[in-house]
């Protein structure tokens, strides 16, 4: 298929239509932004002539070509350039398109990206007879994934990314729409406000916080974890202890330690984990933890957590471990946190006890430990214990 030619669509309040020489300028002021800049392909920095070329060149010569279909997001009533919304690669012979779309910073909150994305969708089904509708956004970006989820698009997983943009993000989720999926105009659709997806995209759309915890007159930060922890991490880790009771590998070394920093932040980015550094009234590292959330059950969370061994002995371990369980339930929503260790690590259950934990029982084989199944007890501490 050649060229298309260039429509316009309106509805629920928002005209899609073909980008003007006279958008130029607006197109330039949205593109100052810095999110805009962070988690799109724009340039940057962002100068009037690539806005120029945009409106000028790149959007029509995709109508010619058949290759895609880019247009400026305007207020129905007024007029005013709201975003861009676009198929930004079109497969005619496999049926496919990709979605694309950025919200100007003065229309945000609106929920103009989502009925542009509807909008959009519907008319690649029924006007282009497209059979699939993809979309992609770098891990992090969870103002995009929550507009996606909205439109109607299920996020069914991640991509290793050929090309990293600017801060070189090395995933991106990746998600796809069908005919038929697509909610009606004014529909409150999936992930709407008030449920999960939608908390979470509020909490994991930020900086990682930190938080503070009490242990005896020593207070705590608990904190992102990252360089200056390297070697904390890596001391810890050689430990006997930790070796015989977790699954570190063992003659840990320092690049394992930069790759459990990566995980770290991927788990924060992806809104899949909150993994933090116990940090002393020194700021020095004295331990790891962090809450891993269920990808079955979006209201339970599992604490994984390790003591340097400096800092064994004087609570810090307990009083962190309740205080990310409290924001777990007060932050995320969730029900239940739970922990589990190896029948005999007498030293976490002593921490998960202090720091009000059920032990419930004894799972059979219930951990993998070096290749082998092993026994392991079962606590949890539910929302309603902090009552």
């Amino acid at each position: 298929m050649g060229r298309m030619e260039p429509v316009e669509i309106a509805e629920d309040g928002v005209v899609l239509r073909p980008w003007r020489n006279d958008d130029a300028d607006a197109v330039y002021r949205a593109c100052q932004d810095p999110d805009i800049q962070r988690w799109t392909t724009v340039p940057s920095p962002y100068r009037p002539e690539h806005a120029h070329a945009f409106v000028t060149g790149t959007a029509p010569a995709a109508w010619t070509t058949g290759t895609g279909a880019h247009f400026a997001v305007c207020d129905a009533t007024s007029g005013e350039l709201l975003g861009s919304c676009a198929l930004i690669s079109i497969d005619h012979g496999r049926g496919s398109g990709e979605v694309g779309y950025w919200t100007a910073p003065w229309a945000r909150g609106h929920g103009a990206a989502v009925r542009s994305t509807r909008a959009l969708a519907r008319w690649a089904f029924e006007a282009l007879k497209l059979r699939q509708l993809v979309w992609q956004a770098e891990l992090g970006n969870h103002a995009a994934r929550l507009v996606a989820l909205r439109a109607g698009f299920r996020v069914e997983g991640r991509l290793r990314l050929a090309d990293p943009a600017h801060e070189g993000a090395r995933e991106a989720w990746i998600g796809s729409l069908l005919p038929g999926e697509v909610p009606a105009p004014g529909a409150e659709g999936p992930a709407g406000p008030g449920t999960v997806p939608a908390t979470r995209a509020a909490v994991f759309g930020r900086p990682q916080p930190t938080l503070f915890a009490n242990a005896g007159a020593d207070e705590l930060r608990l904190r992102p974890m990252d360089e200056r922890d390297l070697d904390g991490v890596v001391a810890t880790c050689q430990d006997p202890d930790t070796v015989h009771w977790t699954t570190v590998p063992e003659n840990y070394d320092r690049g394992q330690a930069e790759s459990f920093l990566a995980f770290s932040q991927d788990g924060w980015a992806g809104g899949t984990a909150a993994c933090f550094v116990i940090a002393d009234p020194r700021d020095r590292y004295a331990g790891s933890i962090d809450l891993r959330l269920s990808a079955l059950d979006p209201l339970l969370g599992d604490v994984g957590f390790m003591t340097a061994p400096h800092a064994r002995g004087r609570g810090y371990q307990p009083a962190a471990l309740a205080a990310l369980s409290a924001w777990g339930f007060a932050t995320l929503g969730l029900a239940r946190v739970e922990w589990r260790a190896n029948v005999g690590n007498v030293a976490s259950r002593r921490v998960a006890e202090k720091a009000g934990f059920t032990v419930e029982g004894t799972a059979r084989g219930g951990l993998n430990h070096r290749g082998a199944r092993v026994d392991a007890w079962v606590g949890a501490l539910l929302a309603e214990d902090l009552t």
